[in-house]
């Protein structure tokens, strides 16, 4: 289960990077500012997802205190 958390929170990181640098490319060109305000919405909620992932994995792993 944790190596499934651990896979599952690096693919939400790199989406995390895809939609950031999306966003920043949009903002640079100055196209619609709507479409760039619904990007960084995308962006805080996968963040909030890639950190509820980190902290389930470091619950479920023990959080790397020896056993």
């Amino acid at each position: 289960m944790s190596t499934f958390t651990t896979v599952l929170a690096l693919i939400v990181m790199g989406l995390v990077v895809l939609v950031l640098i999306r966003g920043l490319f949009n903002m640079v060109k100055g196209t619609d500012a709507n479409k760039s305000n619904k990007l960084m919405q995308l962006r805080i909620l996968l963040q909030a997802v890639a950190i509820v992932l980190i902290m389930l994995t470091l619950w479920i792993t023990g959080g790397g205190r020896p056993t």
